[in-house]
């Protein structure tokens, strides 16, 4: 417009209008005009041109060699946000500042100032655009707010056709970098009611010229992101898809997925394009951060969940492109979505495939890795206090669940919890004696999201993708586990523990912040003792000592671990120390290990009978006619508890199915693959035999066992089961009882002692929280993965042997050509267990030194 066209509009300033940027325009007083039409053409103009100061302020004329110093193509210009801008407008358009014509060189700025002038024209001179402005109008869909599949390919086909992308950059970018905007696009379409269809059949689907016309007349200019206070209350007042979010199921939304999914297909392999996206995600992050934060937007609008749907359908999300700026302020939105929202989350994409599972993980390990590896963590520069890292670490999570959710789930066959609570400490504790309440009186913590969700980890046969893939190796390198325990303990909202997140740490990790759990329990129970000497005036042991006879070793500590059991089963959190009767020696560990190894192979004997030993599998059971009292089941759980309280292996050979009947979880017919392999392919095949079960093969509902002498045993897994045969309709309840009373009921006495004893040690330990069944197996019996090379690095030399001493040489030459079980030997005979301990033999501490100044020979 040249200065004589602005002559010739020049009218009254506008009363208070929506700017924009969302913002409202203020109010100046005016003198009245006794025309309401003439008022009326000069409030449209007076908008005309405060859009056009607006637009040059945020996009430019496109002149590369502007002088306007008021203009974004200008050399120097400060680029401000559309909030900033579109108050400049105003005070630009008070003092009738400079406006630049749009230069040819900038390609759709001239149609948005056809448009605009197609606008003012109307208002100006009360007449209808022809179709070449409406044309105009619609290339460059000022007008679209929202995204439907359609619009996008319609934006699409004109831009190509045009070789011409910005109008569709243009319009990525105003509604992807809207909340409210995105929060509106890509919904699915409801059905139509028999009602709709009907009056729709009655109705041409083309609409007349005349209301294409009158749409394209009413369409407004592009109308920014307000700020984040006014995006909130957009979204919370009268939101249409408030209404759709009710009658959605808890897993569902009312994005089109699969249309994101085309959509985004479509348009990443364009590189301008998709930097529409990168930039609108980096303007759109902080306003969601704030509506969430500040503004509780998603308990008004649960359809706010729509724009994370969106968002992370963008499989360019871990490009490096993004890592930098866009995913780590995304994150930090996304982190601070309310439990309902993540449980949702989590819901929904639970149903995605593993494919799409792994994308989403790649995406947050990716930013978790790049944060790692492009810092300095140490202990003063801490990984827990960076906020990508952080933030990545908590959407893992909820991916994490939806992993778990995905997979195999077994929810209902959960153990009974005990009928008698444990015993509780007769002595006074530390807290206690200063006045303050027990702190996790109540037992181990839940995470949040399981008890959203109403499942445990635990409950998950097989996930979508494996576990292993949610841990980051580099993330467990630079984090300073001890602080990152005491992180755990205090729970402080300013502080981010990692083992609230035990997902992405190794077993290696894991069972560091189970030792300095331990251990600080340990020394407080050394504490309570001393206090309470203080207290009632008599002097109290602050180990846990035993002391026992190598030839009545099992009856000497079950008879001492019982008492204590009874008496103050507090104690059997206190270290450990054994000492040998007639024996002189200081337990620094070795005593209590070889204590350990003496125990599990007495108890294990099969000659003893409390448990039965599987020559095929190599691994032992709980003996259902077994003539030894619970006590001695007692006391082996206490024992597998106080080795892991203790740091210690064993040599013992369970079933995977104990340790998850441990975690809560009963045996079920999938567990009789390992535990019992052959009744488990027999009851197999009768599940798969294709015909006459009852014909064929007369089973009835009554089994057989042998007792501790070899005699037969008759049970009914149905009333009167030896009346009841097994058909084809019901065999899938007889495979089911039978593993059920298999593992379950013909074991229960044992078991539950066992459990017992175990959880006497370990009750209040976060080891239910933070290990998985598969991983309380590898603290108890270490890992089958023999790495010698791992141990020759790690091994010290003491007495005047060094690495390069011929013998030694000679020594792990010899080793190393042993084959595995001559291996095997070796480890068992030198550790107390063929197994390596958790984070390989790389762990295991040996050192080799010379027995006596005068000799070659050596000692380990």
């Amino acid at each position: 417009m040249n200065s004589d066209e602005k002559e010739d509009c020049e009218c009254a300033p506008p009363q208070a209008e929506t700017s924009p940027a969302g913002g409202p325009y203020r109010e100046y007083e005016e003198p009245e005009i006794e025309n309401p039409e003439a008022s009326r053409m000069k409030r449209a103009a007076a908008k005309h041109l405060i859009e056009r100061y607006y637009h040059q302020l945020t996009e430019g004329c496109g002149n590369e060699s502007c002088s306007n110093s008021w203009c974004a193509s200008s050399v120097g210009f400060n680029r401000m946000d559309n909030n900033a801008a579109a108050v400049k407008a105003l005070e630009l358009y008070k003092v009738n500042a400079k406006l630049c014509d749009p230069h040819p060189s900038k390609k759709g700025t001239a149609s948005t100032y056809l448009e605009s002038s197609a606008h003012s024209n109307s208002a100006c001179g009360n007449r209808k655009l022809n179709h070449k402005d409406v044309h105009s109008v619609r290339d460059n869909f000022k007008d679209v707010n929202y995204l439907t599949e359609e619009k996008v390919y319609e934006i699409l086909d004109i831009c190509g056709e045009k070789e011409d992308y910005s109008p569709l950059i243009r319009v990525i970018g105003r509604v992807f970098s809207s909340a409210e905007g995105l929060v509106q696009s890509f919904r699915r379409s409801k059905p139509h009611t028999k009602e709709e269809l009907k009056s729709l059949q009655g109705k041409d689907e083309d609409k007349d010229e005349d209301e294409k016309e009158a749409a394209a007349c009413s369409a407004t200019a592009m109308e920014e992101d307000s700020p984040a206070s006014s995006s909130s209350s957009r979204l919370g007042e009268g939101s249409s898809g408030e209404n759709d979010v009710q009658k959605l199921a808890p897993d569902e939304v009312s994005v089109d997925i699969e249309a994101v999914r085309r959509v985004y297909e479509r348009l990443l392999s364009n590189e301008k394009i998709e930097a529409a996206f990168l930039n609108a995600l980096v303007y759109l992050s902080p306003n969601v951060e704030c509506d969430l934060t500040y503004h509780n937007v998603y308990s008004r609008d649960p359809n706010y969940l729509n724009l994370f749907v969106i968002v992370m359908e963008n499989s360019n999300l871990h490009s490096p492109e993004y890592l930098e700026i866009a995913l780590p302020q995304f994150c930090k939105a996304m982190s601070k979505l309310p439990l309902a929202a993540q449980a949702k989350l989590a819901s929904l994409w639970s149903h995605y495939s593993a494919g799409q599972i792994r994308r989403m993980v790649e995406t947050f390990q990716q930013l978790i890795t790049y944060k790692v590896i492009s810092n300095e963590f140490n202990s003063r520069n801490l990984v827990n206090d960076d906020d990508a890292v952080v933030a990545a670490t908590k959407c893992l999570k909820i991916v994490y669940y939806a992993n778990v959710l995905g997979g195999d789930l077994d929810v209902e066959h959960n153990e009974d919890e005990d009928e008698e609570p444990i015993p509780e400490s007769s002595e006074l504790t530390l807290q206690e004696l200063l006045g303050e309440e027990r702190r996790n009186k109540k037992g181990p913590r839940v995470d949040p999201v399981e008890t959203e969700l109403g499942i445990r980890t635990n409950d998950c046969r097989r996930p979508l993708i494996v576990f292993e893939e949610f841990v980051n190796e580099p993330l467990n390198e630079v984090l300073e586990m001890d602080k990152d325990y005491t992180f755990f303990k205090v729970e402080t909202e300013n502080k981010f523990s990692f083992m609230t997140c035990p997902f992405i740490l190794n077993p290696v990790t894991k069972n560091l912040g189970l030792y300095y759990d331990n251990r600080i329990r340990m020394y407080s129970e050394r504490r309570i003792t001393v206090l309470y000497s203080l207290v009632q005036g008599q002097q109290l042991n602050p180990y846990l000592r035993l002391k026992v006879r190598r030839d009545h070793i099992i009856d000497d500590a079950l008879v001492r671990l019982e008492m204590i059991a009874m008496e103050n089963p507090a104690d059997l959190k206190k270290q450990l120390y054994v000492e040998f009767e007639g024996e002189q020696g200081v337990d620094e560990g070795g005593v209590s290990k070889e204590f350990f190894q003496l125990v599990v192979e007495e108890i294990f004997n099969p000659d003893i009978g409390m448990f039965t030993y599987d020559e095929r599998t190599k691994l032992f059971w709980f003996n259902s006619s077994s003539l030894e009292n619970e006590g001695q089941y007692t006391l082996i759980g206490i024992v597998l508890g106080l080795a892991i309280y203790n740091n210690c292996i064993l040599d013992v050979h369970f079933p995977m199915v104990v340790y998850r009947k441990l975690m809560g979880k009963k045996g079920t017919f999938r567990d009789l693959a390992d535990a019992n392999p052959v009744l488990y392919q027999s009851l197999k095949e009768l599940l798969e035999y294709e015909g006459s079960v009852e014909e064929d093969m007369m089973i009835t509902f009554q089994i057989s066992q042998t007792d501790l002498f070899g005699n037969p045993l008759m049970y009914d897994l149905r009333e009167n089961g030896d009346k009841i045969p097994v058909t084809n309709e019901n065999r899938k309840e007889f495979v089911a009882q039978y593993a059920e009373y298999m593992l379950n009921k013909s074991v229960e006495k044992q078991f539950k002692a066992f459990r017992r004893g175990f959880h006497m040690v370990t009750n209040e330990s976060p080891l239910k929280y933070l290990f998985r069944p598969e991983e309380i197996e590898l603290l108890i019996c270490g890992s089958r993965n023999l790495d010698f090379l791992a141990l020759e690095e790690t091994t010290e030399y003491d007495g005047g042997y060094n690495r390069d001493s011929r013998i030694i040489k000679e020594f792990w030459e010899t080793l190393h050509s042993f084959g595995e079980e001559q291996k095997r030997f070796f480890l068992q005979f030198t550790t107390g267990t063929d197994r390596a301990p958790v984070g390989g033999l790389g762990k295991l501490k040996m050192i080799i030194a010379k027995n006596g100044p005068d000799t070659d020979r050596f000692t380990m």
